[in-house]
């Protein structure tokens, strides 16, 4: 039977009710009691010994709002009448270890996966969509597509190995100290890059593009979020470097990617230290022992992209000559390659065994259009998680982060003439930061079985003062196979 909205919102409310039932249930663990064995976490067990990988996951989510103020709308606007949206991903994971050599080893990695559903109003009229599994072009539809195919090279620079948890994405679970990892084919740079342990998986933690990503980092993507790149990655002891070229899309949000690198191209950078200041407190506040990651990223786009102020001083002059309905057009200009640059800042921290937080800031240049991720300009981000051992659910999680986005001067008057980008337009604009408030209840049911309650709040949609606020619930079912 195939899951309508309707149905999908039945069987996740369900399996989200029993798992907090059966929390409610299970007896605390008495102190004295033998360590219990680790629980499976995938519904099919996957050995680590083995040269393969084959796994999957499915994804579903039902959001849901009931509607907001608004005193106008325009094309790219989050509809003001309450309208709720199913979405569906699955994925299938399959990796192989070419050469086993620990110091050498070689994976083949090859990803199939579908997204099908629809995100609220076609995912557009907020900065920070609320849910980060929507394909920002719905028109694409759930046919299935090559999500990553890529070789994984390590070069050992020492014999000295220490462990390491296998991911579909990485299939060694010993890698020596210091070590060159290389990587080429397609992939999805958040992979590899801005990761962040609290806030990173939406299918297990927070929903929101701005809560698991770095919003002002425009990283090279099609509209599904994939790209075609090259990775080189040094770890040593306490520390990583991290550099990688990647495709850009021939048009914002396109679908189609530019394969000729002197028009267009993405270059990133990260450096990772694996130590935080929370780390010089002292001893009675927080353990040494807590493990922390500070992060920066700097990044530098090359592509087809328009400027805002060229194009708002068209439609002004436009406007002067007698046309008052001369609105700025971000896509009116000729090819040309243009440049846009940014930074961004990430940090997680351990205060306890079962409490984490974190944080992120980004900030790029806003001269030139939103090409690739979202529409923001500036991003703060704190939040942290809480493990469910404390209540005797070590598997469940509860998460709360807050954003607050925002977009510089002339992207604010481009789209207060009345311009578009990719995910916003209202038409009109009375400006105000985009801020965010999440929070999550992810329980495990069984095995690789989770279910999940999600709650966002955002005032300005879209950064418009005249919309809003609008409280989205969120139902989601996720199985890891």
């Amino acid at each position: 039977m195939p899951l309508t909205p309707g149905r999908t919102y039945v069987l996740a409310l369900a399996l989200c009710l029993s798992g907090v039932h059966s929390a409610a249930q299970q007896p605390a663990a008495s102190p004295d009691a033998p360590e219990a064995a680790a629980p499976q976490l995938t519904v099919f067990p996957h050995p680590d010994t083995a040269r393969y990988l084959l796994s999957g996951q499915a994804n579903i989510v039902f959001q849901s709002h009931p509607g907001f103020h608004s005193s106008y709308e325009g094309a790219n606007s989050l509809l003001a009448r309450g309208e709720y949206k199913t979405s569906l991903v699955g994925t299938l994971y399959a990796g192989f270890v070419v050469n086993p050599n620990p110091r050498f080893e070689t994976d083949a990695i090859f990803d199939l996966e579908s997204a099908g559903g629809r995100g609220m109003s076609e995912a557009l009229g907020l900065a920070g969509f609320t849910n980060l599994d929507v394909v920002r072009n719905p028109n694409l539809g759930s046919t299935p597509y090559v999500a990553r195919v890529q070789l994984h090279q390590t070069i050992g620079f020492t014999d000295k190995l220490v462990d390491q948890q296998r991911t579909p994405f990485s299939l060694a679970t010993k890698v020596p100290e210091r070590r060159l990892d290389l990587r080429v084919g397609k992939m999805s740079l958040p992979d590899v890059m801005d990761i962040s342990g609290p806030g990173s998986d939406s299918h297990l933690q927070f929903l929101n593009w701005t809560a698991d990503n770095n919003g002002a980092w425009d990283y090279a993507a099609d509209t599904r979020g994939y790209t075609y790149a090259a990775v080189a990655e040094y770890d040593d002891k306490g520390w990583s470097a991290r550099y990688v070229l990647g495709l850009m899309p021939t048009v914002a949000n396109g679908i189609d990617l530019q394969w000729n690198l002197h028009r267009a191209s993405g270059q990133n950078a990260e450096f990772e230290y694996r130590k935080t200041l929370f780390a010089l407190l002292p001893e009675r506040w927080l353990s040494p022992e807590r493990k922390g990651v500070v992060r920066v990223l700097g990044y530098d786009n090359h592509a087809n992209m328009g400027d805002y102020r060229t194009q708002i001083d068209e439609a002004l002059t436009k406007r002067a000559n007698g046309d008052p309905s001369a609105v700025p057009v971000i896509t009116a200009h000729p090819l040309q390659s243009t440049v846009k640059y940014g930074f961004g800042l990430n940090f997680e921290q351990e205060l306890t065994q079962d409490v984490r937080v974190f944080g992120r800031f980004g900030w790029n240049d806003g001269k030139h259009e939103s090409y690739a991720y979202t529409e923001v300009d500036q991003t703060f981000e704190v939040g942290g998680d809480v493990s469910g051992a404390r209540w005797g659910r070590a598997n469940d999680k509860f998460g709360i982060a807050g954003i607050s986005n925002a977009i510089k001067r002339d992207h604010q008057e481009y789209l207060a003439l009345g311009g578009l980008g990719f995910l916003l337009g209202d038409s009109a604009l009375s400006y105000a930061r985009e801020d965010i408030l999440e929070s999550y209840y992810t329980a495990h049911n069984w095995r690789g079985l989770y279910s999940a309650f999600d709650l966002q709040l955002i005032a300005h949609p879209g950064y418009n003062q005249a919309r809003g606020p609008v409280e989205v619930f969120t139902v989601r079912t996720h199985v890891d196979f």
